[in-house]
């Protein structure tokens, strides 16, 4: 700011927004009581607190964060922390619903969500963020066995992982969907629409979601019987989808059915077949997983292993702000189902 400017005088035309002591005079009580009670206090008596509460209402009084950190303590504010490329991050519709359904549960709190891309964390910066107080917990998605710099985060915040830790070791929370029996109820469709040999377009598999998944693939076949087509990793985009077809579709053996580890990619494998005139689902049928969007804007509407993405997200958030409360009973894992949604590629 300028040399000299006085940062509580007002702008000149703006009316100077009313302060706890103008609450406290409307109310009848003491700057102490209007505090308590803006800062969520019990002790005071239920009558007096109303009256604080409507006095705060008609004078359209807004708490002062930062005033109100420096006696808590607490930043009110939680970081939502995605080691991923930017693109990747606001191209994948999971991301968006995980994000809604922090945002809902949120909104019934006084944090607010601090987004960072973090990318690896080369250079440190996010750790002497996360580490300098300005959040009081983390919430960490789309997480890699190379992320190592998430061993440090837990060291100095309550941190809630969106799927199970790719990191060894790790001792924090975490809300998931069961991968392995994903994996498994997707490709075991295929299996009962009669499909013989079936390939997977995996995600990356330093992330142990991508992992759990091909875990799940493998293991029906294997119950079943059934050869294995190839493995190839799409890196969860729609143009890594894409390729993966294609290169499944130039394997030494044609396959009939491919399980997709989620819908993005699927978006990008259907078009790959139809151009090459394979008929969906009785040439090849094709299993997606997420059901996000992504499944019924492809031409040919996507059967898909369905996760409650936007449930996860608020489940997130919730553990993390109960934990920020002091209940640290809460189960360290908290597992929600999944559900196969049948539609017209399977």
């Amino acid at each position: 700011m300028p040399a000299g400017k006085d940062p509580t005088v007002t702008a000149p035309g703006r009316t100077p927004p009313p302060t706890l002591e103008q609450v406290a005079a409307l109310a009848g009580v003491s700057r102490a009581t209007v505090s308590r009670v803006v800062n969520g206090s019990t002790s005071v008596s239920p009558p007096i607190a109303e009256a604080v509460r409507r006095a705060v209402q008609e004078l359209g009084y807004v708490p002062n964060r930062a005033a109100r950190s420096l006696v808590s303590q607490q930043s009110q504010a939680i970081a939502l922390v995605a080691p991923e490329d930017v693109n990747r991050f606001f191209g994948d519709l999971f991301f968006a619903e995980i994000v809604k359904g922090i945002d809902a549960r949120l909104e019934d709190s006084d944090y607010v969500l601090n987004l960072m891309i973090a990318n690896h964390d080369p250079s440190g910066k996010t750790m002497r963020y996360l580490g300098g107080g300005a959040v009081d917990g983390a919430i960490v998605v789309s997480h890699h066995t190379s992320d190592r710099f998430l061993r440090r985060i837990t060291e100095s915040l309550p941190v809630v992982y969106g799927g199970r830790s790719a990191v060894a070791g790790a001792d924090t929370y975490v809300v998931d969907v069961d991968n392995v029996a994903g994996g498994a109820i997707a490709t075991q469709r295929l299996i009962d629409r009669g499909c013989t040999r079936i390939a997977t377009i995996a995600g990356p598999l330093n992330m142990q979601g991508s992992i759990d998944r091909l875990t799940g693939w493998r293991q029906a076949l294997d119950a079943a019987g059934v050869a294995a087509g190839p493995v190839v990793d799409g890196d969860f985009t729609m143009l890594g989808g894409a390729a993966a077809m294609r290169e499944i579709l130039d394997w030494r053996e044609p396959v009939d059915g491919v399980f997709v580890a989620s819908d993005l990619m699927a978006s990008g494998a259907v078009p790959v077949l139809l151009d090459r005139g394979y008929r969906i689902p009785e040439d090849i049928a094709v299993v997606g997983f997420d059901d996000s969007a992504a499944a019924i804007a492809t031409s040919v509407p996507l059967t898909t292993v369905r996760q409650p993405s936007r449930t996860m997200g608020w489940h997130m958030a919730d553990v993390l702000i109960d934990v920020l409360h002091g209940n640290t009973s809460r189960e360290r894992e908290l597992i929600l189902p999944l559900e196969l949604v049948v539609r017209d590629s399977a």
